[in-house]
């Protein structure tokens, strides 16, 4: 495949294929992120992403199963294009059940609500929409570009079309404002209604503004128990029904996975198992400059 750039996938799409439909973030301002730094934002031709399904079907077969649209906003795509992008997955791969991608907040309020249907027909049924946070002031913080007002929009948006959403979250970005952070969090996820939350924990990576702030002292990262703590209330205060928790992600301290509300007391008792125990060898370790 030609790819620009490192390229960045949800571990759920670890073993999707990749088509690289823009290059970078159309945002790419957020203060925790350095996915995409190395690059300036460009959508790619829709004849050259052509040529990689083309490519694709030769080197893996009909039978693929699974597509992931990267860069980091590939909704911000004309929907024509995206429309004819998943019309040729679907020519290509006749046994095709998943296409999946990232989604930013203002990218998915550029969209329609009968929009965002239509690319669900054509096969579009898994976003990934990067929240991090549901406190405004947070937000503005970490230069999301979106309120929390915005955000559940999109959300409730993508929902409603259809869509299967996974909302990502950011356990440790408050840093000791923790309680705000979190509570505020769970209110958004539970006025959604997503049908999955991805739990991550911030890691501060190298050149990035949040990276420099805890250099200088700026920014004081949460310890591995703290962090705990916030797994612990986002999820006792996540109320939606049948949503599936995922905290799996290699950023985490603890690896946790099951559905509300139905594993709630398992969860909880993981953690608390933790907490209890000062376990040094948590399943992951956030430290500073990559995880």
């Amino acid at each position: 495949m030609r790819y620009e750039g490192k390229i960045f996938r949800p571990p759920p799409e670890a073993d999707s294929f990749l088509l690289q439909c823009t290059v970078g973030c159309s945002h790419n301002k957020c203060t925790f992120c350095g996915m995409y730094k190395d690059r300036k934002f460009r959508i790619r031709s829709v004849e050259e992403i052509i040529g990689d399904i083309k490519m694709a079907k030769v080197s893996m077969g009909r039978r693929l199963l699974k597509v992931f649209l990267c860069d980091g906003d590939a909704i911000s795509m004309n929907t024509k294009d995206l429309l004819r992008i998943l019309s040729e997955l679907k020519k290509a791969f006749p046994f095709l059940q998943k296409v999946s991608t990232y989604a930013g907040p203002q990218s998915t309020l550029n969209k329609s609500t009968e929009e965002l249907k239509l690319l669900k027909e054509a096969g579009l049924n898994k976003v990934y929409l990067g929240v991090e946070t549901g406190d405004d002031e947070l937000l503005k913080v970490v230069q999301k570009g979106a309120s929390s007002l915005e955000i559940i929009e999109a959300g409730k948006n993508i929902v409603g079309s259809g869509i299967n959403l996974t909302t990502m979250v950011m356990l440790g970005l408050g840093g000791q404002d923790s309680g705000k952070h979190i509570m505020a969090t769970s209110e958004l996820i539970n006025e959604i209604q997503p049908q999955n939350v991805g739990i991550l924990t911030t890691v501060p990576v190298e050149n990035t503004s949040l990276y420099r702030k805890v250099k200088n002292g700026e920014f004081q990262l949460l310890d591995a128990y703290e962090i705990l703590e916030e797994m612990k209330l986002l999820i006792g205060n996540i109320k939606v029904e049948n949503i599936l928790v995922d905290a799996t992600h290699k950023s985490n301290v603890l690896s946790l996975l099951g559905s509300l509300p139905k594993d709630r007391g398992r969860l909880i008792k993981e953690v608390e198992y933790e907490l209890q125990n000062k376990n040094p060898e948590l399943t992951g370790k956030a430290y500073i400059g990559d995880f």
